[in-house]
């Protein structure tokens, strides 16, 4: 089993990544198919369905899917350039994607939000079409959005679970699919987790890509949190949330030097870190999925603990860190979720959290068998979290949620290392019992906003 660090640390914007990015791949990638179909397509048109609908208005789906019909993608996108569109297209009824022409879309008619109808293959599914001049539709095709930014056609999915089935890692030096095989490879080798993840990577990637990549990745995730630390006021969406990561951290900046400042305040710092990339998120900035945008906070705020207040610390080792944190973000990807949608938010907040201890363990010294505790240990105590997101918006309870998951991974992390690494529960145990919650867990707790906070919490 492959999955690149660049597949689970993708830049893109906010406020997510399932029903923000994914919707814009997926229109970006329905353009191509357009671009090589043997008719020309007069016009457009797009359904949303389960959690794509429920929460759609909140997570700005609607405008994500129109930019990515109109050419867009998350990793390049202009945030004046994409305005830009979405007024002319509100003015207009056209879209204008290169090489198609004009192409009719107006979104109060061409965009369904079906709250009907769930799709098959995901909670996260929509419909693209192509239609005539007439207004017949001609051509479609349907995308789920997986979680993370990955967008998978019908045939694809079925494809992907095919190669669940066999062993399509083996291209790579250390193909482990499960945390037990990783173990076991690293006993044989010699090596780190990292250092096995990093020759797996060379096998698609040179040497300058993969470290031009992982700074840039650091870079994105370090300019996303000073932003949110220098931004006051209130978050879009009608809830009137206030940012607060600012007044923290210049209240912990004050603070600093005193002697009577108390152990726990360590956790503000955590939390302001944390907090600032998910204000960002919420405002619709550019971040880096961590493996998603509803937690894209939990690691770049434990990479900045690690930097910024534990001794010893230096950037030469962040690769070890984003490394050593995708091998556990791509076992869980591949053996459970990493998709609130899907599992609830323990697949993303606890996917991320678990991602950070082991990449905080691996740069403070940990053994494999280390790493793999401090994993287990974030993920165990995040079972069965729900995603219960108030009105649709990835605010309340996200961005809090993100403080507490570094809290957790930096507190499992401690704990593996006073430890020689062997436990109780192993990874695979965890991960496996995400999937199995997750399967069981009430829809109304999927990011549909039917349930939890999201009805006993005033939307305004």
């Amino acid at each position: 089993m492959f999955l690149s660090v660049f597949d689970l640390f993708k830049v893109g914007v906010g406020p997510s990544s399932s029903h923000t990015m994914g919707p814009m791949v997926a229109g970006a990638r329905f353009l191509d198919v357009l671009r090589a179909a043997p008719f020309r397509a007069h016009g457009l048109r797009a359904s949303l369905h389960g959690s794509l609908a429920f929460t759609g208005k909140g997570h700005a789906t609607d405008r994500a899917t129109i930019l990515g019909l109109a050419g867009f993608t998350p990793e390049t996108m202009d945030r004046e350039a994409a305005d830009a569109a979405l007024e002319a297209n509100r003015q207009t009824g056209l879209l204008h994607p290169e090489g198609l022409g004009d192409l009719r879309f107006d979104p109060e008619r061409d965009l369904i939000f079906d709250f009907d109808r769930s799709l098959p293959g995901h909670a996260n599914g929509m419909i693209l079409m192509a239609t005539d001049a007439q207004g017949d539709v001609i051509g479609r095709e349907t995308f789920y959005s997986i979680g993370g930014g990955f967008v998978l056609t019908e045939a694809e999915l079925a494809d992907r679970a095919a190669d669940r089935r066999s062993d399509a890692g083996s291209r790579v030096p250390y193909p482990f699919a499960t945390a037990a095989q990783m173990l076991e490879m690293a006993a044989q080798s010699g090596l780190s987790i990292a250092q096995m993840k990093l020759a797996n990577e060379r096998v698609h990637r040179s040497e300058i890509q993969i470290r031009d990549g992982l700074a840039r990745i650091w870079q994105v995730m370090r300019d996303c949190m000073d932003r949110g630390l220098a931004a006051e006021g209130t978050l879009p969406g009608g809830l009137k949330v206030r940012r607060r990561a600012a007044a923290i951290h210049q209240a912990l900046l004050a603070e600093r030097g005193q002697n009577l400042t108390a152990p726990h305040v360590i956790n503000d710092w955590m939390s302001a870190y944390a907090m600032a990339v998910n204000e960002e998120n919420a405002a619709g900035g550019q971040v880096v999925t961590a493996p998603t945008n509803g937690a894209a906070g939990v690691v770049p705020a434990v990479i900045r603990y690690w930097l910024d207040h534990v001794p010893g610390a230096s950037e030469r080792d962040i690769g070890t860190f984003l490394l050593t944190a995708s091998a556990v973000g791509g076992l869980v990807k591949h053996n459970a979720s990493i998709s609130g949608a899907e599992a609830g938010c323990q697949a993303e907040v606890g996917s991320a959290s678990a991602m950070a201890a082991a990449g905080l363990a691996a740069v403070l010294g940990g053994t494999p068998e280390q790493v793999e505790n401090a994993a287990e240990i974030a993920l165990e105590h995040h079972l069965g979290m729900t995603c219960d997101p108030v009105a649709g918006l990835v605010q309340v309870p996200c961005i809090e949620r993100n403080g507490l998951g570094a809290i957790k991974a930096v507190s499992a992390a401690s704990l593996s290392l006073r430890g020689d690494g062997r436990h109780f529960v192993p990874l695979d145990a965890a991960i496996e019992t995400m999937r199995q919650t997750g399967r069981d867990m009430s829809e109304k707790y999927k990011e549909t906003s039917l349930g939890g906070l999201a009805v006993n919490v005033p939307n305004c």
